[in-house]
């Protein structure tokens, strides 16, 4: 099964980026530095809201 990208939304400050859901490293919010997704060796512990998966078109 493929990897997907997820959008999530931030719950400190509520913005709104795209992730990657298998994380390698730790993915900080690009606006307050929060912490949205850290690694496990598969699927990553998504801390955000998760809004929908981003679909390639």
């Amino acid at each position: 099964m493929a990897s997907k990208f997820l959008k999530v939304k931030c719950v400190k400050c509520k913005n709104e980026q795209i992730i990657f859901e298998k994380p390698a490293t730790v993915v900080r919010c690009l606006v307050c530095d929060e912490i949205l997704a850290e690694p496990t060796g598969g699927k990553g512990i998504i801390k955000a809201k998760i809004l929908g998966q981003v679909n390639k078109n």
